[in-house]
């Protein structure tokens, strides 16, 4: 089956410095040889994936963007940290190379680790690629359980006790996004103010089990497997990971998840293919991780809000970028219309319009 994710040619004003790359890479990965070739993976919003191949082996290098940037949203040590930690007991992460703060090799931290090669699903299925309705469940589940399964693990057993502070992770994030969000507003979107104070107000107590959460899984973050495409073989982009409180995990991800009977305004947002035939809706996934973890999903509304929230922070900090001409990514000027769909989806889950 073809690979979905496909590397192309670099978008202008994103290229690398060849030279000093492959002096670089030649110097710190043992055993490589022959001639180097980048390019790059068009899909994604936030840090900047190439493809690198010297000779037969292929890699992945990861940068932060160019231009305007929240100042811990792109730590490449951080993301570089987590995988070198849950790579041998968590084999789902790609394996780190190496990673380097010289910014005399490109002007900014990067890392590199190795290509998982597999199936990326994006807003709608491969050509080649067709799941009936209990293929389309069964991936759900399978997605779920992941999530689970992570969330389970150890922190302290693999070293990442100090990886965050889970004490005060949901103020903190609150709070966070609400100055990022107002600090990256442009004239033309929402204020979110309504939202903003209903999330300070309604928010839930500390979690009594924190755990490593990922806070951008979905599925074009999955890789599966070409020859079983229910299989899961890696989880990608992990510069957002720390510990805190699953829910807000779980919140998180399902702000991209767009069910078959949402409004249609929500639809245009549609990123991955939730809304495929046999595809569990938000609630269905909500009650698969309860059932799987044990954990009580009392309250959930808040935690799906702040996520609807927290994405148009995200999708802002990128259209504000784009606004002030800082990137020439046309993909861009479309952030700005779904910062406007996504207050009114809040807006929705507070009047009591649930998940």
């Amino acid at each position: 089956m073809t690979v979905a994710d496909k590397p192309t040619e670099i978008r202008e004003g994103e290229e690398l410095d060849q030279e000093a790359v492959e002096k670089f890479l030649k110097k710190s990965i043992e055993g490589l040889s022959g001639s180097l070739e980048i390019k790059q993976f068009p899909s994604g919003f936030s840090n900047l994936t190439y493809f690198i191949r010297v000779g037969d082996r292929e890699m992945v290098l990861r940068r932060p963007p160019f231009g305007r940037k929240a100042k811990t949203a792109h730590d490449m040590g951080r993301e570089y940290k987590i995988l070198n930690a849950l790579y041998p007991v968590f084999p789902y992460c790609p394996r780190p190379l190496v990673y380097t703060e010289d910014e005399r090799i490109m002007g900014c931290p990067f890392y590199v680790m190795e290509r998982i090669r597999g199936i990326i699903l994006r807003k709608d299925l491969p050509a080649d690629l067709s799941l009936s309705a209990q293929d389309a469940r069964r991936l759900c589940e399978n997605t779920i359980d992941l999530h689970v399964r992570l969330h389970s693990l150890d922190y302290e057993a693999v070293g990442l006790s100090d990886f965050g502070k889970p004490q005060g992770y949901v103020r903190r994030q609150v709070e966070g996004w609400s100055k990022r969000y107002r600090d990256a507003r442009t004239p033309d979107v929402p204020d979110f103010e309504p939202v903003m104070e209903w999330l300070a107000a309604n928010q839930p107590k500390d979690f009594e089990q924190p755990a490593i959460i990922h806070n951008d899984y979905k599925f074009d973050n999955l890789v599966l497997n070409p020859e079983n495409p229910l299989e899961i073989i890696g989880i990608l982009d992990w510069e957002m990971a720390t510990l805190g409180d699953p829910l807000m995990d779980l919140g998180a991800s399902l702000a991209y998840w767009i069910n078959r009977d949402d409004p249609e305004e929500m639809k245009l947002m549609r990123m991955l293919p939730t809304t495929y035939d046999g595809m569990m809706t938000r609630r269905e996934l909500v009650e698969r991780y309860a059932e799987k973890s044990g954990i009580d999903i009392g309250g959930f509304n808040f935690y799906y809000c702040f996520g609807l929230f927290r994405l148009a922070g995200i999708a802002q900090q990128i259209y504000y970028r784009y606004y002030h001409g800082q990137t020439k990514d046309k993909r861009f000027i479309q952030l700005g219309f779904a910062v406007g769909f996504l207050e009114k989806a809040a807006n929705r889950v507070i009047e009591g319009g649930g998940i």
